[in-house]
């Protein structure tokens, strides 16, 4: 990682992650538990009738999505989650089927809680991906792993939304030929986009 983009990344993740740890541990755990609970009305119209929902299981002070989750589920739509059947596998993606959560999930490789390998292989129609930071135009800054992006490249009809704290919110962001932008991002103050990019 030696060419001046990926190093301008590096660094900007070091700060962002720092930022958002800050960010997340100084939340009052009172108005920690009431964000993100319910997407804004304005997704209404992007999220299709009976659509598979990918979301993630938050780590190291990224943006809840347990809210999203419950919500989606009680509207009739099946959830799925990332799951990796080892640390070189490719990202794929299990339904979720219980109505907790925290229920029916084992650790992946990476440490995170994942649907079981017995789980059904399902292809999200939207995803709701985690970030390290994002510009007001759709660009994001991932954790530096690459799974999302190459998740996305191979699917590019799935629309990709972000869900940030606004401290991750950035003026600009190093550029790479795969960066795909997202279809907006969600705050637990704002909606930005959608964005004409969506759909590249």
């Amino acid at each position: 990682m030696s060419d001046p983009v990926s190093l301008a990344k590096a660094q900007l993740r070091k700060t962002l992650r720092a930022a958002r740890r800050e960010y997340a541990a100084a939340l009052d755990p009172r108005v920690a538990a009431l964000v993100l609970k319910r997407p804004p009305a304005a997704l209404a119209g992007l999220v299709p009738a009976g659509a598979t929902i990918g979301l993630y299981i938050a780590t190291s002070g990224e943006a809840p999505a347990l809210g999203y989750a419950r919500h989606y589920h009680e509207a009739g739509h099946a959830i799925a989650l990332p799951w990796f059947g080892g640390p070189d596998s490719a990202m794929e993606f299990r339904q979720w089927q219980s109505a907790h959560i925290d229920e029916l999930l084992e650790t992946g490789p990476f440490g995170t809680g994942q649907p079981a390998s017995t789980a059904p292989l399902v292809t999200p129609d939207v995803l709701f991906v985690p970030l390290v930071g994002f510009t007001a135009a759709g660009g994001r800054l991932g954790q530096g792993g690459g799974h999302y992006d190459r998740w996305l490249a191979a699917h590019p009809e799935v629309p990709a939304i972000g869900l940030a704290w606004d401290c991750q919110l950035v003026g600009d962001l190093p550029h790479e030929a795969h960066d795909r932008p997202l279809m907006a991002v969600v705050t637990p103050t704002r909606l930005f986009g959608p964005f004409a990019e969506h759909g590249r």
